[in-house]
C-alpha cells in the first residue's frame, strides 16, 4: 500500500521515498539538485511568499497558517493538476514523499499539504 510521507530536504534519500516532490517555492539552501533528486517541483502549490513571511514558522501561528494555506491551495489553478498527479502515483502503488526545507518538522507547509492530499485521495 502506497503512502504519502514528508521529509526534510537535508535528510538522506531512501528507496522507500518513492516519488519525491519538492513543496517549497525556493530551492533549499546548500542542497545540490542531484542530491535532492526530486521527481517534481511544483512551486505554485507552495505557500505564497507573503503567507510564509507572515507565518514566520511560529508554532503559535500554525493553526492560522494552516487555514490560510488551504485557502491558497483551493484558489490555485495548478492544485487540481497536482492532486491528479499524486493520485496517479498512489494508484500505481508508489510512495510519495513531500520534501521541504523548514527546520521545524511539525509546523510547516508539508504537514498541511500531506493532510490536504490525504483528504483529496479519499474522495
Amino acid at each position: 500500500m502506497s503512502k504519502i510521507q514528508i521529509k526534510r530536504a537535508y535528510v538522506e534519500n531512501d528507496p522507500s521515498d518513492g516519488k519525491r516532490v519538492l513543496v517549497d517555492r525556493m530551492w533549499p539552501r546548500g542542497v545540490k539538485k542531484e542530491t535532492l533528486a526530486v521527481d517534481l517541483w511544483e512551486k505554485s502549490i507552495a505557500p505564497t511568499s507573503d503567507l510564509r513571511k507572515k507565518f514566520g514558522h511560529d508554532p503559535q501561528k500554525f493553526d492560522w497558517f494552516k487555514k490560510e494555506y488551504i485557502k491558497e491551495l483551493n484558489q490555485e489553478e495548478e492544485t487540481e493538476t497536482f492532486v491528479k498527479q499524486i493520485k496517479q502515483w498512489v494508484k500505481e502503488d508508489e510512495n510519495v514523499t513531500l520534501v521541504y526545507g523548514a527546520k521545524d518538522e511539525k509546523h510547516n507547509q508539508a504537514v498541511v499539504l500531506k493532510e490536504y492530499l490525504e483528504k483529496k485521495l479519499k474522495k
